[in-house]
């Protein structure tokens, strides 16, 4: 029986929920602060854990072995952490991902102290820990919507973003200073700390997204992945993310290591002036985020600026392809920077928007799948030119790599 409002018969409309201003948001707050330090720790983790394989290996194949084991466990549960995230208490899972990425980093510290660490069981605990945060992740992601509705999700998609940026750069600056003085393991152990304190800061957050998951009463776990693989690929919006943003990110990464080539083999860059280039894109990241967070929902037709966005991406990089300098090339490179972050960002708030809220678990788990295929955003530059400039400009010293 549908209810009825008093005395008039009619039926009774459900009241929208009323969403607090993200600084007065103690839920969102706290979810900020455990994804900022998880990826500061993470940045930590990431340059101890390569620098002790390099230095105790000496072998690319060694961190190559590292590096594909970590890349198919993502491109293999995507969909499957994805479809969980939609039929489990999303909080409840969080917090069990960031326990155990907590207690497994905290072996790998204690397995770095050893007199003759096993690499073979590093390589397993890392595993873990990817693992768990490809459980995390997807939770972590639908369940931002729930907590600072629709008014707000721009604003709260551009502070973890820019976060996230912030923190994954600081930490590898910081990480290097902190490896220098104190070693890797001490290092890493910072990394199972933050994943500790992140576990505290969810749990302190209370209950939250905690979807009931309609689907698991009459689905069984297989018909809800291939529910929705079915709905991602008959939504047409979701199913050009799914093939626009992979494509995106490996034509974005593969020049921007082709600009580090040309960087030492045109322009003939100063170590400073290295140095601004690899900053220079992150920087023009951070400010669109800044821009898109104050514009708010200011910000009307979202499409068409991800789609201008896009379009300029190409005349920028022809702009950049004909500068004769370094000193000319930063701008264009703070620029694409800049136009890069309109279309990735807007595009993840969209989906947040036009996905429904059980079934977004599974669309951003599908979509970090297929991410995954991808070098890390910031991808360190291989080619032999680069490796040799920084080396002849001791920018660290690291074993011969090839």
């Amino acid at each position: 029986m549908i209810p009825t409002a008093a005395g008039t018969g009619q039926p009774l409309t459900e009241q929208p929920r009323m969403y607090p201003a993200l600084h007065k948001n103690r839920v969102f707050l706290l979810l900020f602060s455990a994804s900022t330090l998880s990826v500061l720790g993470n940045a930590f983790h990431a340059l101890a854990l390569s620098l002790w394989v390099l230095q105790e290996t000496g072998s690319a194949r060694m961190m190559s072995v590292l590096t594909i084991s970590n890349l198919l466990l993502c491109s293999l549960l995507g969909s499957v952490t994805g479809t969980l995230a939609d039929r489990m208490n999303r909080r409840t899972l969080i917090l069990c991902s960031y326990l155990v990425q907590s207690l497994t980093v905290l072996a790998i510290a204690f397995t770095l102290t050893q007199q003759s660490p096993s690499y073979i069981l590093i390589i397993c605990l890392t595993g873990i820990v990817t693992a768990a945060g490809q459980f995390q992740a997807p939770a972590f992601q639908a369940s931002l919507l729930p907590v600072v509705g629709k008014t707000y999700i721009q604003q709260a998609a551009g502070w973890m973003t820019l976060s996230e940026n912030i923190s994954r750069t600081t930490g590898y600056a910081l990480g290097g200073i902190f490896v220098a003085a104190f070693g890797g393991a001490w290092a890493v152990f910072v990394d199972g700390m933050t994943f500790m304190l992140a576990f505290l800061l969810v749990a302190a957050a209370g209950a939250f997204a905690a979807n009931s998951p309609v689907s698991t009463a009459h689905h069984s776990f297989k018909q809800d992945v291939t529910g929705g693989f079915r709905y991602i690929w008959s939504h047409s919006f979701a199913r050009s993310i799914l093939i626009l943003l992979p494509v995106l990110t490996m034509f974005f990464l593969s020049c921007l290591m082709l600009t580090q080539v040309m960087a030492v083999q045109v322009w003939r860059a100063a170590p400073l002036q290295f140095g601004l280039l690899e900053s220079s894109i992150p920087l023009g990241y951070m400010l669109g985020s800044g821009v898109i967070i104050l514009a708010g929902s200011k910000l009307k037709q979202r499409g068409k600026v991800i789609s201008a966005s896009l379009l300029l991406l190409g005349p920028l990089y022809l702009l950049l392809s004909f500068t004769s300098s370094m000193n000319t090339a930063l701008p264009v490179i703070l620029l694409i920077g800049f136009t890069f972050s309109f279309s990735t960002l807007l595009i993840n708030i969209i989906l947040r928007l036009e996905v429904p809220e059980e079934l977004q678990g599974r669309m951003f788990g599908v979509l970090g799948s297929l991410m995954s295929v991808a070098p890390p955003r910031w991808a360190w530059p291989f080619s032999r030119q680069v490796r040799m400039y920084l080396a002849s400009h001791r920018f660290w010293q690291l074993p011969e790599l090839f």
